[in-house]
């Protein structure tokens, strides 16, 4: 089975995101396998549960990946690296419609900066609540000064912000270090 690829380019949607294809007997990438196989174990099929397009932080090349299987430890279609899931992943101002609001599962947005300090502070706590809710949610970086456009569509005028979306819109914000409020934001959202 071919996870409903249509041959060696995938599907329309995929050669519009520039997501890698898979060709049955190239191998699955599945945990370093090298072996030929039949089957896409890391690529999100149709019945994928939660969704989500990400760029390997490895070969830059965007992935269809489903959260829901974050156990089996997903990895890129193209250089077979691993998709790291358990951790803040970085998204860029290009990617970020289809990274967070094509998102199919809840998605916590840390919007920071290299050069300021309070974002350093929040960093762990963000570090934290990706492990914690790996599979379930996914955690995003946001740096506001690559992504201007991006800061300035959602008003971000103080750093840090940590926003809470859920199917492509906007469901909370914390301005600032609240960890129990976006503490208990989170798990009302993974409940």
């Amino acid at each position: 089975m071919d996870g409903g690829r249509e041959g060696p380019a995938g599907t329309p949607a995929d050669r519009a995101l520039g997501v890698s294809a898979w060709e049955p007997g190239s191998g699955c990438g599945y945990r370093f396998c090298d072996a030929p196989c039949t089957e896409r174990k890391q690529v999100t099929a149709p019945e994928a549960k939660s969704p989500v397009t990400l760029r390997c932080v490895f070969c830059s090349k965007l992935n269809r990946v489903d959260l829901s299987r974050a156990a089996d430890r997903p990895a890129c279609g193209e250089c077979g690296k691993p998709m790291l899931l358990d951790r803040p992943v970085k998204v860029a101002q290009e990617d970020f419609d289809a990274s967070v609001l094509g998102a199919g599962v809840p998605v916590l947005v840390d919007f920071y900066a290299d050069w300021c300090a309070p974002c350093r502070m929040v960093a762990p706590f963000v570090d934290e609540i990706a492990q914690a809710h790996v599979g379930r949610m996914l955690v995003a970086k946001v740096d506001t000064d690559r992504a201007p456009e991006i800061a300035g569509r959602y008003g971000i005028r103080s750093i840090p912000t940590l926003i809470v979306f859920r199917d492509g819109a906007e469901v909370e914000r914390s301005v600032g270090f609240e960890p129990e409020r976006v503490r208990g934001l989170v798990e009302r959202m993974v409940a």
